[in-house]
């Protein structure tokens, strides 16, 4: 196809569609006009991707189209589909994909809390980067437990922090230094805690106390984490796409990761002000949260291998990411 040949020829009636899909009221006239003018540039958009793969020109007669398509058929509405196209498919499937690179994360941060804990735990110089006699004293008999005051209140402040802590991982995981910072600052900080339990007797207290909410809790900071990461490698390696279009398409599959790490930790949050800290028997606390973390796993690898399996990516969907230029494989 000789593309400045065919541009010259129907560029008339691409801006025609224009012209026509920017007005506020049309005629009857001119809607047949628009809908007639709609089908013949999406046939002409399709022989260029085709036959001649311009971006820049796949690129304007896309936006043309969608705008047209928003005149004809009105303005899209979020609708209960949408929500249940994200909870089913959008979700898991970004989530299925994570998988490795969460469980990389989990094995490295339970290691470093398990040796910072031993530290702790076993030597006097860890024992006493925690604090003075007096204060780890205190934190043991009283501070850790009374933390944990049941209520919604404090459902939200752990909600908030928790959220906060995933964003950043997330939001600043492209630098590949500040989701290593926060994974490691949050694994050594737990493992030193439960040394500082274990050195005075309680390491029984602190795991009952940890377990009911921590097991998704940690597991949600461990997928943000991951998320950054592998965001971060994208950078590195974008494989057979150009870079930009790779981090493009990565980014926007991970901060649907961020949306489902929004619910996540909100049940871990529930689970930490009205369970963890309730007259519950200890077993049933824990029975609770490890219910909450096998129904994460089970969703993600269930309903994740499904919607992958389905060409899923977690990416938006393709008519809402714009044209990309073919690359070979």
């Amino acid at each position: 196809m000789d593309l400045d040949a065919f541009s010259d020829v129907h560029s008339g009636e691409w801006a025609r569609l224009k012209t026509l899909s920017t007005r506020r009221r049309i005629s009857g006239a001119e809607a047949d006009e628009l809908v007639r003018l709609y089908q013949a540039v999406a046939t002409h958009l399709s022989m260029i991707r085709s036959s001649a793969p311009d971006p820049v020109l796949i690129s304007q007669l896309s936006q043309t189209l969608n705008r047209a398509r928003t005149t004809i058929a009105g303005a899209h509405e979020p609708a209960w589909r949408d929500v249940q196209r994200f909870l089913l498919v959008s979700l898991p499937a970004a989530l299925f994909r994570l998988r490795w690179w969460i469980h990389a994360v989990t094995f490295g941060c339970v290691i470093l809390a398990v040796i910072s804990g031993i530290w702790v735990a076993t030597t006097p110089q860890g024992l006493a980067a925690i604090g003075t006699p007096s204060y780890r004293q205190e934190y043991v008999d009283n501070a850790f437990a009374s933390y944990y005051d049941p209520g919604a209140g404090f459902a939200a402040v752990v909600w908030t922090n928790n959220a906060w802590i995933a964003a950043q991982c997330i939001a600043f995981g492209i630098s590949g230094i500040w989701p290593v910072f926060m994974l490691v600052q949050n694994a050594v900080s737990v493992g030193a805690i439960g040394g500082m339990m274990a050195h005075y007797g309680e390491l029984g207290m602190f795991l009952k106390l940890i377990a009911p909410h921590g097991l998704l809790e940690l597991t949600s900071i461990f997928v943000a984490g991951a998320a950054g990461l592998k965001i971060f490698w994208t950078l590195v390696d974008p494989g057979p796409r150009p870079r930009s279009r790779a981090l493009a398409e990565e980014g926007r599959a991970l901060f649907t990761v961020a949306g489902g790490l929004v619910i996540t930790l909100a049940v871990s949050g529930l689970i930490e002000g009205f369970v963890t800290g309730s007259t519950l028997p200890w077993w049933l606390k824990i029975a609770i949260g490890a219910l909450a973390l096998g129904a994460f796993w089970v969703y993600v690898l269930v309903l994740g291998r499904r919607a992958v399996a389905d060409g899923a990516t977690g990416d938006l969907d393709a008519d809402l990411t714009g044209s990309t230029q073919p690359v070979a494989a």
